[in-house]
Formats: C-alpha cells, sequence, structure tokens
C-alpha cells in the first residue's frame, strides 16, 4: 500500500528481516518518548522480534522512515504498543496514516483499539485527541517514576454487538 501526504509518497508493510528490526530499535533508543522511558536497544528489539507483536514499517525510497507494533491478543487486544517516527520526518501525516492503517487492520477483527501514550507527550496526546481517541484511564509511575501512562481507546461497537455482528456475518457467507 502507498499513501502519499503533502508530496511524501511512502508504502507500509510488515517488518520481515532481522536488518530491519534493528534499525527499527536504533530508532526508538535514540527518540522521545523512549529515552525518557528508559528503553534499551535489547528491550526494542526484543518487542520488535516478538513473534505474538505484528510490525509495520513506513517505507519512503528504501529508507524506513517509521513503524507500528500491533498487539492483538490478550485483555486489551487491537492494541498499538508502539509508534515512532523519524524526527526528520514528524508532523508530516505519516504517524496518522501508520495510525488510520492499523485501525483498518485491528477493527477487521476487534471493536477497540487501545494505546498508551505518556503524560509527558503532548504533541503525541493531541494527535490521539484529533484522531478520535478518549482517554479512559490513567496508569501513574507505571514505565518510570513521576509520569503516567494515558490509555487511550477508539471504538466502533461495544465486545458483545461487535461479536453478534461477526458471527452472523461467518453464517452468511455461502459454503
Amino acid at each position: 500500500m502507498t499513501k502519499k501526504m503533502t508530496g511524501i509518497e511512502f508504502s507500509i508493510q510488515p517488518l520481515t528481516r532481522p536488518s530491519e528490526a534493528r534499525t527499527c530499535a536504533r530508532l526508538m533508543v535514540s527518540t522521545e518518548p523512549w529515552i525518557t522511558l528508559k528503553r534499551t536497544y535489547k528491550g526494542a528489539l526484543s518487542v520488535l522480534t516478538d513473534p505474538a507483536r505484528e510490525v509495520y514499517l513506513a517505507v519512503a525510497k528504501k529508507e524506513i522512515i517509521g513503524f507500528i507494533i500491533l498487539h492483538m491478543h490478550g485483555t486489551f487486544s487491537g492494541y498499538i504498543q508502539t509508534i515512532a517516527i523519524k524526527r526528520e520526518w514528524r508532523s508530516q501525516g505519516i504517524g496518522s496514516k501508520l495510525i488510520a492503517f492499523a485501525e483498518k487492520r485491528i477493527f477487521k477483527e476487534k471493536p477497540n483499539v487501545f494505546m498508551c501514550v505518556s503524560s509527558f507527550n503532548k504533541q503525541a496526546q493531541k494527535l490521539y485527541r484529533r484522531l478520535g481517541y478518549k482517554k479512559v484511564g490513567e496508569l501513574k509511575d507505571f514505565v518510570v517514576a513521576g509520569h503516567s501512562e494515558f490509555l487511550l481507546r477508539k471504538t466502533i461497537a461495544p465486545l458483545a454487538e461487535f461479536g453478534a455482528k461477526r458471527r452472523a456475518t461467518v453464517r452468511k457467507k455461502p459454503a
């Protein structure tokens, strides 16, 4: 899939190679909010290579300019665990397009998209509000002392209704 924003053309594709994971891990540990959150290279690489996660890259002219990590299992399934955009590529719509891509992926299977945003990350909070996310909780001192993580949610239906609609759709499909 190719996206174009303000003259920037980039594709969104799954992470497939160890070298891509290493590039993404270096991006994480060299930028905020992960510097303040004390994310290590080893920890970042572990999340990026965890088979329980889905990782999608934003690629422009063969350069990884950002990525998004999804977790589709557990209590908060449909969780956007991480989004990162290279500093020089920020504020150009790339993060919004990655989130839209993630929402489309998640809403095929789940009625909710969840994510956390750090209390000190005001720019990201503004973006997520603009994209329709609502604050549903606060986790004080969750990752590092002195900062909270705000749990955000965007929904298309309650769990029970979404499950009933999905079951009805599956029954209607021809054999």
